[in-house]
């Protein structure tokens, strides 16, 4: 089992920037990929960002490709995602994923079989 754990939600006005974490612990050594997904209300849960665990690849959906980046501290088994020019449609609750299998990039809700609790990001003025 892995277990995973989100930090650094919070509220910041449009135009603003906030970094996730998320640290992973249990049979880490598994792990393939790790992906950051978000669910806004009455909405599905939705790809944001994906890294591969080994060698560092990394994809994003195109709604955040140029504003988000993910990243990785080996050593703390951590995955980041920084945000920077957040907008109002960023709001959602954030969560991250890891997974075992080997496909890339996993950009699925369904690829993953480990996920955090969630983390509540608020973009508003």
């Amino acid at each position: 089992q892995v277990q995973m754990v989100e930090f650094g939600g919070g509220l910041v006005q449009p135009g603003g920037s906030l970094r996730l974490s998320c640290a992973a612990s249990g049979r880490t050594l598994s792990i393939y990929g790790m992906g950051w997904f978000r669910q806004a209300p009455g909405k599905e849960r939705e790809f944001v960002a994906a890294l591969s665990w080994r060698g560092g690849s990394t994809y994003y959906a195109d709604s955040v490709k140029g504003r988000f980046t993910i990243s990785r501290d080996n050593a703390k088994i951590t995955v980041y995602l920084q945000m920077n020019s957040l907008k109002p449609e960023d709001t959602a609750v954030y969560y991250c994923a890891a997974d075992q299998g080997t496909t890339w990039p996993k950009t699925g809700v369904y690829e993953y079989r480990y996920w955090g609790q969630g983390t509540q990001v608020t973009v508003s003025s």
